[in-house]
């Protein structure tokens, strides 16, 4: 960032600890080569020292590492206190609507719950709640309960209702038996995530910046015939576990369940990837080679570039022959974070899958 009267006003916002920018801005401190969010509370540096950027990824790219005191990657993704307020009135209350009435009587701005879930997600508070109460009301069809028992105790006014709120959000009647992809949303060390999970298991795994994300979606729906919503399942929790003792250098294996449409040759080279030892890389010939494919080179790099369920299918071990950072959908930087993490989390005890 350049712009230098920008940056006067967010070096006083660092100063003041202002969290109305948490997530803002990134600033990068010279003397330490470390980056922080607003909030960070560590002894703030001189104007001259440090350098501002508009996200994270371009604070990493600049040779910048994430401050351990004020953890940007994590922080300035994680949600505030007023939609931390907002979310846990819904979950408590699923079976009603939260309506901006309630959220006032709480002093919570509706308004600006609005926007972080439509800057966030890309979806309205509104439309959040919906979701949710149609993945609880799911999760009972599953269970075999009747699609009426289900919409009256689930907080709908009629079958009618529950039927259309349904088949809008997710292509198909109450009563078809649809499969769903649920979405969930967590942080990370470097930056938040998206997983995506069927009842049968992961199905995406990607960091929320990364590139053709979009198109990820439009394929995983048309591949699997399903629509994604928002919410919660026994893969997606198990997900966010296993990552999170990745990061903390506690888990070098997985044992998540996986749902990976895809071709054969795709899941052999999949299969191959995962078959790459932690701490170590490899190259696109001799991962061909090892999957018995040698003369099929093009192909091993598509289907690695097709993988959609990152850091658990391996992708980021592939490097060039000659050692150098080849292309990786979350960012070179990334790509080199985690093989550096891979190669120092050496000694610990790690826990059981």
């Amino acid at each position: 960032m350049t712009d230098n009267a920008q940056c006067d006003i967010w070096y006083q916002a660092l100063l003041d600890r202002d969290s109305g920018y948490t997530g803002l801005f990134y600033v990068g401190v010279k003397t330490t080569g470390v980056f922080c969010i607003s909030v960070c509370r560590a002894r703030k540096p001189k104007r001259e020292n440090v350098a501002f950027y508009r996200d994270f990824k371009s604070a990493l790219d600049a040779g910048f590492r994430p401050c351990k005191v004020c953890r940007p990657t994590e922080n300035a993704c994680s949600a505030p206190d007023f939609i931390e307020q907002a979310v846990s009135l819904v979950r408590g209350n699923l079976k009603t609507r939260i309506s901006d009435m309630q959220l006032r009587e709480r002093n919570i701005s509706p308004e600006r719950v609005r926007r972080w879930f439509l800057q966030h997600h890309g979806i309205t508070f509104q439309a959040f709640q919906r979701m949710l109460r149609v993945n609880v009301a799911l999760q009972g069809l599953k269970g075999g309960r009747s699609a009426t028992d289900v919409a009256f105790d689930s907080g709908y006014e009629s079958l009618s209702g529950f039927g259309y709120t349904c088949k809008k959000l997710t292509g198909a009647s109450p009563s078809a038996g649809q499969q769903v992809i649920m979405i969930h949303r967590f942080t990370t060390p470097i930056g938040p995530m998206f997983v995506c999970a069927t009842g049968r298991g992961v199905c995406l795994l990607e960091f929320v910046d990364r590139r053709m994300l979009e198109t990820e979606f439009r394929d995983l729906q048309r591949l699997l015939k399903a629509r994604i919503i928002t919410g919660e399942n026994a893969h997606t929790r198990q997900a966010e576990k296993e990552i999170s003792e990745y990061f903390a250098g506690q888990r070098r294996q997985f044992s998540l369940a996986l749902d990976l449409p895809g071709t054969d040759f795709q899941r052999h080279v999949w299969q191959g990837l995962q078959a790459v030892p932690y701490g170590e890389t490899t190259y696109y010939q001799a991962l061909a080679e090892q999957i018995d494919r040698p003369g099929a080179l093009r192909a091993v790099a598509a289907a690695n570039g097709a993988n959609r369920v990152a850091i658990v299918i391996p992708c980021h071990r592939v490097i060039g022959k000659d050692g150098s950072m080849t292309g990786y959908g979350g960012g070179i930087a990334r790509k080199a974070w985690l093989i550096a993490h891979e190669t120092s989390s050496q000694g610990y005890e790690e826990v059981q899958p």
